[in-house]
């Protein structure tokens, strides 16, 4: 039964035939769609109730059933938490599969109630965590942002504001820690002056920010200063819901007068930009707060750059090495814990031409129209991520071909994602996955060839299928597995492996072409279609898929053999 979850009501069956709940006087409903089961009650608002539930379709999984039952009064009122409520189902729907957001999976009407299913998260929202832990302190503050920024850039590029961060809507999970952010385009305010009448205010005092208290309108630096409200109440204690109601928006210019015990200058002045009253001096991106948490982690691996020698090799139109070239690039080490090392290849900024021309055989459509893409100067890994290295961050190997040395693999999108945020939190830097320009870019070490050695490929440069070998190349080994990484001779860059091994996901969205891509080589993160990017090839493709410009087309949340990753981090110079 969906009503009355409490085993102490009683449930007679009126002379309608209908069975009512005595203690609430609302409808006793049976199982949701023949599907969902509710188990209890956890909470109730002016929008609704919120109910743990199972899913029998999936083995009794748990879920969270969204029940819209606003109290409000009017048709106005009545017709405005409907939209809010169908505009979160759509938003989560638009979202897709994001590791930190739980997903959609249901929407529907039955017996005169609005319905939403989402994923459940098993954790405690940050206000719970702090009544029982405390004022945190400046570490946890600042990885609370690192977590939290790169999903609301994420959540902005999709043209979406949450309009409701604070404390209570944003959750650790339980399992493994990670920060989840909740309550997407419902707002809990649905009586009283709030639902009054158009253009009034959605959100909760203390945490949002003048332009929307005023009128309503919410932009990405909106989002951010309620980001900076919460760091606030957590790391000084002190509840903004209050200092508004006293102080007005004046609290914000006074905020470190609250502070127990003194902060890193950096972060003070981060916090203060994001607790700007007025909008315009406020940060206006997710990514403008990144790039100065970056600045700050910057010179910690800067002085430590170090070099390293290699050998390139080119080859003819058959394969055959006709060149041998020393090359030397810069590179920092993380010490990732347990012996486990990672290397991180300093690319240097340039324009390059992307994707593949007309005359290039095996190409695809999706591979143009080329066009000149301006990258930065970043960070990527020298191989892809290892076994040994994920085993350390993550706690565990998905890999169906075994090795430490070898490239992880049977790894989604969404797990190469948690692997970032989790490796920045252990190293306080800013890991994130390539875009697909920078992958591209990288890949090619500025060559324009279909391979960064050449015309052709061969088995003794890249493990692939030589059963199917590309050009004038000839047949050759096929390994039928993953080789360790590094056992492949380099590119220009010194980056190992680029092609064949593992496919490797980058950031991006998945579209069908390049018409209207960014040439700024950010990550193209419009539309709503939840498949992203892979690049490279792998050991069981042919030659054709291993080639520089190739495109793949992958669900974000799919598991399978042959797909890895690599990590990147932006520099110095891509952050001033």
């Amino acid at each position: 039964m969906i009503c009355c979850i409490n085993p102490n009501c009683e449930k007679p069956d009126n002379p309608d035939g209908q069975t009512y709940c005595i203690s609430c006087g609302v409808k006793l409903v049976p199982i949701l769609r023949w599907r969902y089961r509710t188990i209890k009650l956890l909470g109730q608002g002016g929008f609704g109730r919120t109910y743990l539930a199972e899913d029998i379709d999936r083995l009794n999984q748990r879920c969270v059933v969204k029940q819209l039952a606003p109290n409000v009064q009017g048709t106005w009122a009545i017709n405005k938490a409907v939209e809010l409520f169908q505009q979160e189902a759509r938003q989560l729907q638009q979202l897709g599969q994001h590791p930190q957001i739980p997903s959609l999976d249901a929407c529907f009407e039955e017996e005169n109630y609005l319905y939403l299913v989402q994923q459940f998260v098993d954790g405690d929202n940050l206000l719970t965590l702090f009544q029982n832990q405390g004022i945190w302190q400046e570490s946890q503050v600042k990885q609370l942002l690192l977590e939290l920024l790169p999903v609301l850039k994420f959540i902005h590029e999709q043209k979406i504001i949450h309009r409701d961060i604070k404390p209570e809507n944003i959750m650790r999970r339980r399992s493994d820690g990670l920060l989840m952010l909740i309550d997407f385009g419902v707002s809990k305010q649905l009586s009283g002056t709030v639902m009054s009448k158009p253009g009034t205010r959605i959100g909760t005092p203390g945490y949002v920010p003048l332009e929307q208290m005023q009128g309503g309108e919410a932009y990405p630096a909106s989002d951010l200063f309620s980001l900076g409200a919460t760091a606030f109440h957590l790391l000084t204690g002190v509840h903004p819901d209050g200092l508004w109601t006293e102080h007005g928006y004046s609290w914000t210019a006074n905020w470190q007068k609250h502070l127990k015990n003194p902060i890193d200058k950096e972060l003070a002045l981060i916090l203060s930009k994001l607790l700007a009253k007025d909008i315009r001096p406020r940060y206006q991106s997710a990514e403008e707060v990144l790039r100065d948490f970056q600045r700050q982690s910057t010179p910690n691996f800067i002085h430590t750059l170090k070099r390293f020698d290699f050998d390139t090799v080119t080859v003819d139109v058959r394969g055959n090495i006709t060149n041998r070239q020393q090359r030397q690039s810069q590179f920092f080490r993380e010490n990732l814990g347990s012996g486990a090392i990672l290397d991180m290849v300093a690319i240097p900024g340039d324009r390059f031409v992307m994707g593949s021309p007309s005359t290039e055989a095996g190409r695809s459509n999706n591979e143009g129209p080329q066009r000149t893409v301006n990258i930065s100067p970043f960070f990527m890994g020298k191989y892809p991520i290892t076994q040994e290295q994920w085993e350390v961050v993550m706690g565990n190997n998905p890999s169906e071909i075994k090795g430490l040395k070898r490239p992880v693999e049977q790894v989604s999108w969404n797990n190469a994602l948690e692997f970032c945020q989790k490796i920045s939190q252990k190293t306080d830097k800013i890991y994130r996955l390539p875009s697909e320009a920078e992958w591209e870019y990288a890949s090619r070490a500025g060559t324009t060839t279909p391979f960064y050695f050449g015309e052709t490929i061969t088995p003794d440069l890249v493990n692939y299928d030589g059963n199917n070998p590309y050009g004038s190349a000839p047949k050759g080994l096929y390994r039928k597995q993953t080789t360790d990484v590094g056992s492949f001779p380099p590119n220009a860059f010194g980056l190992y492996e680029m092609h064949g091994n593992v496919w490797e996901w980058c950031s991006d969205r998945w579209h069908d072409n390049y018409n209207g891509a960014p040439t700024d080589g950010s990550s193209w993160e419009t539309g709503r279609d939840n498949n992203r990017v892979q690049r490279g090839g792998s050991w069981n493709g042919n030659a054709v898929v291993c080639r520089g410009a190739r495109r793949y087309c992958v669900s974000a949340d799919l598991r399978c053999w042959g797909r890895g990753f690599r990590v990147a981090v932006a520099s110095v110079s891509s952050s001033s």
